[in-house]
């Protein structure tokens, strides 16, 4: 299944019915009066969160969906029935946007959870409404309320508990796949991943869901690269591991590249708690490991774990790390001031 996490989509609720005038006529009964019933409401367009669903694909061959309209009312008294709602399924994490893809019309992360999107039209009073002491005989009917027409945007943010950050090719898929059962693509060139990868890790008694972000450049936060549409992914996460390749010519480089795109996008990203990570450490030597350690122990300001996810070497005690943190009381976060932003500046 293909993953896409971005999808526009036209959304119209439906017509109200119309209100109906009539009057009773039956044998032997001379003044029966008005007997027109009211017009039944128009669908309403839903967004849904359900299970077992962790892309928008859907939208992208499905892209607009319209509610029913309501019946119009009818003689003796009987209302018109009301029109068939239509309901969006989209998958945890999703957020609806305005057509200015910057106002956020709901944000449905738990299964089961559901968002009014459009309302659909009221329908019209017949004219049985509008009998009185006065008029006793009324001739006036309303129409029904037109539904609303609309363009949103569906935005996926993947729910996982830690997210890998790092340049490309800094080793992010390699590391999922030997702690998960998931099966990203690995090759040793930049922008083998194209979409972010889930997996599930199991570190001693403590499970939690892992994400692997696609690389990231600099000037990600603009659009460049892949964009910044991948950035969006980490905003749920916990903890951030971020990896950097040791055999970088300027590991503090790549460090400071990093969290200055982390910084730039905002949403809190350059707050959360952060592991910093040497990886493919098995492809030299340790005196030289060491010395890139040091160097990114500067500019990171905490040392650095190494890594290698072809040796095994140091991914239990970063899954450990990783672990504690995301099974860490809400109450003692809750506590806890947040650490001050790192500054690009800084080394």
């Amino acid at each position: 299944m293909r993953f896409l996490d971005q999808a526009k989509v036209y959304i119209r609720s439906g017509d109200g019915g119309n209100g109906c005038l009539s009057f009773r006529r039956e044998k032997f009964i001379e003044f029966g009066g008005p007997d027109g019933g009211d017009g039944g409401r128009g669908g309403s367009v839903w967004a849904e969160c359900v299970e077992n669903h962790n892309t928008l694909i859907d939208f992208r061959y499905q892209q607009h969906y319209t509610a029913g309209n309501g019946k119009h009312g009818m003689g003796a008294n009987r209302a018109g029935p009301a029109g068939h709602d239509t309901v969006l399924k989209v998958p945890p994490g999703t957020q609806v946007f305005a057509e200015d893809n910057e106002t956020l019309l709901a944000d449905l992360v738990h299964p089961g959870q559901r968002a009014l999107i459009a309302a659909g039209g009221n329908g019209g009073f017949g004219n049985a409404h509008f009998k009185s002491s006065t008029n006793r005989a009324p001739r006036r009917v309303n129409p029904g309320q037109e539904g609303v027409e609309l363009t949103i945007w569906l935005r996926l943010k993947l729910l996982a508990d830690a997210g890998i950050i790092g340049l490309p090719n800094a080793g992010k898929s390699t590391f999922l796949a030997t702690v998960s059962a998931a099966k990203p693509k690995i090759a040793d060139y930049p922008f083998t991943t194209l979409h972010p990868n889930l997996g599930v890790v199991k570190a001693g008694d403590m499970d939690f869901v892992i994400a692997d972000i696609p690389g990231l450049i600099e000037g990600a936060h603009e659009g460049a690269g892949l964009g910044d549409r991948f950035l969006g992914h980490v905003e749920r996460c916990r903890v951030l591991l971020h990896l950097v390749d040791v055999t970088e010519g300027d590991v503090a480089a790549a460090y400071r590249t990093i969290r200055g795109e982390l910084k730039a996008y905002g949403a809190g990203l350059a707050r959360k708690r952060e592991i910093v990570a040497l990886s493919k450490c098995d492809a030299v030597t340790p005196e030289v490991a060491a010395e890139k350690a040091a160097e990114l122990q500067r500019v990171a300001r905490k040392k650095p774990l190494l890594l290698s996810a072809v040796s095994s070497t140091g991914v239990r005690e970063v899954l450990l790390k990783l672990g504690k943190i995301v099974h860490q009381p809400k109450e003692k976060k809750e506590a806890e001031k947040p650490a001050a932003p790192w500054e690009p500046g800084l080394a």
